[in-house]
């Protein structure tokens, strides 16, 4: 039981190794130089991971405690992400060097995989028969 609830936290680690590799290697093969980043890609996918694992925990202490409201719960973890995402792109917005494309488009692309794959991990949450 115990395992069953948080396997989709490790399908989530699976997911967020996965898709850094591919980043990585996408960057790798365009010959993309992200030194001049103000944030790493790990650190993107690390804390992308955490707040969604962190989300999904939260919903699961929801689900246990009052399943009617994981929905509402849902849209509100994903309000905070977003607005934590904000404010982690700000620096981003306004640096005005020539790779500030790059790094924009990468961040949304880490930020759109996260918010995809933690959607699925609630729509099957909240698919469970009680």
């Amino acid at each position: 039981m115990l395992l069953k609830n948080y396997k989709p936290v490790l399908s989530l680690f699976i997911f967020a190794l996965s898709a850094y590799a591919l980043h990585k290697g996408a960057f790798f093969a365009l010959d993309i130089n992200t030194r001049n980043f103000y944030y790493s890609i790990e650190f993107l996918y690390l804390i992308f991971f955490g707040l969604s694992a962190f989300l999904y925990l939260i919903l699961l202490i929801v689900k246990e405690k009052n399943f009617q409201i994981v929905g509402m719960v849902f849209l509100f973890g994903t309000f905070t992400q977003m607005l934590l995402g904000y404010l982690i792109l700000r620096p981003i917005l306004e640096n005005k060097s020539e790779t500030v494309i790059v790094e924009k488009v990468s961040f949304f692309i880490t930020f759109i995989l996260f918010l995809l794959f933690e959607t699925l991990l609630t729509v099957r949450l909240l698919n469970e028969k009680r």
